[in-house]
C-alpha cells in the first residue's frame, strides 16, 4: 500500500553538513545510506567502543524476536516509530511472515527514511503497511495518520527501537510516550530499547561528548528512568534486561556476540 495522496510532499533536503543518528546506525550495519560525516563520526565511536556494530545488530535482533513474539500473542497491528533506513528483514516482513494479513505503519523524520519508504511499502497482499514522515513528537500527527491504516479500538503493539535516548526528557520523551499509549486500547504492547551508562559510565560520557560537539541530542538513562517508561503497564517475562537476555530462544543469534553485555536496556509491556 503506498501513502496518500494527499501525503505527498517534495522530499526535505537532506543535511550533511553534521553526523544524523539514523544513517551512523546504518553505517554499523554495513549500510550504504550514509555520508562521509555519518562515518567520520561513527569511527570516533569505533575508538571508544569497538564492539558498536556487533551491538547495533544485537538490537536489531531484539527488535526482530520481539515482533515474532508479538505475532504469536495474536497481535496484528504495529506501529514503529523511529523506523531508520530499512534493512532487511524489516519489522513488517517479520510480522507478515507469521501472520499475512498484518497491518503496519511506519514513521521516522529522516529526509532518507523517506527515500527509502517504498522499500517499506512492500509486504504481503492480504496486509497493510503506510508510512507517516513526522517527528516523534508530533503525537498528533502520528496519530491522526496512522489512524487511517491501524484500527486503534484494538491491540497495536507500538515500537519505539533505539529512539528515546534521542529525546531528553526535558524535550517530552515521557509526555510523547504516555500520549502514545493513552490512546492504545487492552491488549496493546509497547517496545522500547534504550542505550544507558550503568555498565560503562566512562564509554557512555565520550560519547555524550562527541554527540553534544555535533549538536546532536543522546539521554542514556538508568533502568530505573527507562523502566519509568511503562507506568501503567504489565512488563511481561524476562522484564527489563539486556538486548541479547530477552527471550534468545527466539532465535537470531549474532555473530561476533561473545561476551558483549550491550549498554543498554530493553522491555516489552501490555496495557491491562
Amino acid at each position: 500500500m503506498s501513502r496518500p495522496e494527499n501525503d505527498r510532499t517534495s522530499p526535505p533536503l537532506i543535511d550533511t553538513s553534521k553526523p544524523h543518528p539514523a544513517r551512523m546506525y546504518d553505517w554499523f550495519l554495513g549500510g550504504k545510506d550514509n555520508y562521509p560525516v555519518d562515518e567520520a563520526m561513527g569511527r570516533q565511536m569505533l575508538a571508544v567502543e569497538p564492539n558498536v556494530p556487533v551491538m547495533a545488530k544485537i538490537n536489531r535482533a531484539f527488535m526482530h524476536r520481539a515482533t515474532r513474539w508479538l505475532s504469536a500473542q495474536g497481535v496484528r497491528q504495529f506501529l514503529d516509530i523511529g523506523t531508520g533506513i530499512p534493512t532487511e528483514p524489516n519489522l513488517h516482513q517479520v510480522a507478515q511472515e507469521a501472520a499475512p494479513s498484518t497491518r503496519v505503519v511506519y514513521c521516522d523524520n529522516d529526509p532518507i527514511v523517506l527515500a527509502h519508504a517504498e522499500a517499506l511499502l512492500k509486504g504481503t497482499p492480504e496486509g497493510v503497511i503506510d508510512y507517516v514522515q513526522a517527528d516523534a513528537r508530533h503525537v498528533d500527527t502520528i496519530l491522526e495518520r496512522a489512524g487511517r491504516t491501524l484500527d486503534f479500538s484494538a491491540p497495536v503493539a507500538l515500537s519505539m527501537i533505539a529512539l528515546l535516548h534521542f529525546v531528553s526528557d526535558e524535550d517530552g520523551a515521557h509526555e510523547l510516550v504516555r500520549r502514545l499509549t493513552d490512546v492504545l486500547a487492552p491488549g496493546s504492547y509497547m517496545v522500547i530499547s534504550q542505550i544507558t551508562a550503568d555498565f560503562h559510565p566512562e564509554e557512555a560520557r565520550q560519547v555524550d561528548e562527541m554527540y553534544r560537539a555535533n549538536t546532536l541530542t543522546l539521554a542514556p538513562r538508568t533502568r530505573a528512568e527507562f523502566g519509568a517508561f511503562f507506568e501503567g503497564l504489565e512488563i511481561v517475562e524476562p522484564g527489563i534486561v539486556a538486548a541479547e537476555a530477552w527471550h534468545p530462544e527466539l532465535g537470531e543469534p549474532v555473530p561476533g556476540t561473545g561476551e558483549i553485555v550491550t549498554p543498554g536496556y530493553v522491555a516489552v509491556g501490555r496495557k491491562p
